[in-house]
């Protein structure tokens, strides 16, 4: 399940990008809720995560440059340009452009659509043809987390929330991560779909990240002070995280509880049990 969040401007958009990016494989562990294949389980805690780490390299991962100095807009307008293409569509019909470059079809050279070149929606097709662990578009899109009942779908904007939208939030966030190395991440995104809240990163656990995470969107949340009418504010949809957080215990895992104990190994008991 994934969360827009909007950017004021490139520098706003450079450290919202670089945060959130660094802490999606964080986001990751809180949310795990995947670890069966084919009705049994899988050695993962999250197996959509690591599906993720074995998916085309050209259009997945934690894009180093992102860290980069001089990172910005025109950085990942560059990087866009060298995904290989799928598609175009023309005429309501999909032409099949795969593996071909997008700067040659700027440049009206290629051979499926000779002198043809993209237009804005042709761009921005073949941007959604990309999918890093963060996304951006005309906002940021956080790719990290599993899908789960309904108060985690509400958690997962909240986290963001949180962090994205007050400045303070944001600064602390960035101190969670601003010291890890770049080859940190890739192996932190590959750990936590494995381990969970029990990954190591930069000498502490993910558990002990997670929990400054989420205490910091908490903060987050009670500076922003959106309000409902019954003048409750929005940190009560991060409950459920705090309480994975503390206990150090996935989504993922108290479902192989289940599997392990009462189902008896019959995965089709998720389906009783978790249908909402």
């Amino acid at each position: 399940v994934q969360a827009n969040l909007d950017f004021g401007s490139e520098a706003d958009m450079v450290a919202k990008f670089r945060t959130s990016l660094a802490l999606q494989p964080i986001c990751t562990a809180l949310f795990a809720n995947s670890p069966f294949i084919e009705g049994k389980p899988s050695g993962f805690l999250s197996a959509r995560a690591n599906v993720w780490t074995d998916t085309d390299p050209d259009r997945t991962g934690m894009l180093d440059f992102v860290f980069a100095d001089g990172f910005g807009f025109e950085t990942y307008a560059q990087y866009a340009l060298d995904v290989p293409m799928y598609f175009a569509k023309r005429g309501g019909k999909y032409v099949d452009l795969s593996g071909k470059s997008f700067r040659k079809f700027m440049a009206g050279e290629l051979a499926e659509l000779p002198g043809d070149r993209p237009s804005l929606k042709d761009w921005a097709d073949h941007t959604t043809t990309a999918f890093p662990e963060v996304r951006l578009k005309q906002y940021l899109e956080m790719r990290g987390a599993d899908s789960g009942p309904w108060s985690r779908l509400c958690a997962l904007p909240a986290l963001w929330t949180g962090i994205f939208y007050d400045q303070a939030a944001l600064a602390a966030a960035w101190d969670l991560c601003k010291d890890w190395q770049v080859e940190d991440h890739e192996r932190l995104r590959a750990d936590v779909a494995r381990l969970g809240l029990k990954a190591k990163v930069g000498g502490r656990s993910v558990q002990d990240v997670a929990r400054d995470m989420v205490a910091i969107a908490r903060q987050g949340l009670k500076n922003r002070n959106r309000l409902s009418g019954g003048l409750v504010d929005e940190t009560g949809y991060l409950a459920e995280l705090e309480e994975i957080a503390d206990s150090g215990i996935t989504p993922a895992e108290r479902l192989l509880e289940l599997y392990d104990g009462r189902w008896r190994g019959d995965v089709s008991k998720v389906f009783e049990e978790f249908a909402y």
